[in-house]
């Protein structure tokens, strides 16, 4: 399984033909793909009224991840360590890497700060780049 972030699911939804929606409709396709409740809450908030009622079926065909209290006690260490060694993140994005982390699931995403998360050994990445058939 693999959390994906919305980062990735913008960029597939806009167009199918990249990397992004290949590799996300073949993990689709596989049951690979997890949702942390956050990114359910923004695809949903980001899209147009029409395509909302058949997205809002799509995902919820997806297993949810929730934070828990242990989530949020990730976080608080996390943003200790972070601050120390130099780094932020916004709230959203601590919640989606650490509903990933808590799960033991790498996180697929577009967005840089999740890649620092990644060097700072808070989260595992997926890269799309290495993905097989």
């Amino acid at each position: 399984m693999i959390c994906v972030d919305t980062s990735v699911w913008v960029a597939a939804l806009r167009d199918r033909g990249t990397l992004a929606g290949r590799v996300l409709d073949e993990l689709l396709e596989r049951d690979e793909v997890a949702l942390p409740i956050p990114v359910r809450v923004e695809i949903l908030s980001g899209v147009s009224r029409t395509q909302e009622p058949r997205l809002r079926r799509a995902l919820s065909a997806l297993p949810l991840l929730f934070p828990t209290d242990a989530t949020w006690e990730r976080i608080d260490g996390w943003i200790r360590e972070g601050v120390e060694r130099g780094h932020r993140f916004g709230l959203g994005d601590l919640l989606i890497a650490a509903i990933a982390a808590d799960h033991g699931l790498p996180l697929w995403s577009l967005d840089s700060d999740f890649r620092r998360m990644q060097h700072l050994g808070f989260i595992d990445g997926y890269d799309a780049q290495q993905h097989t058939d």
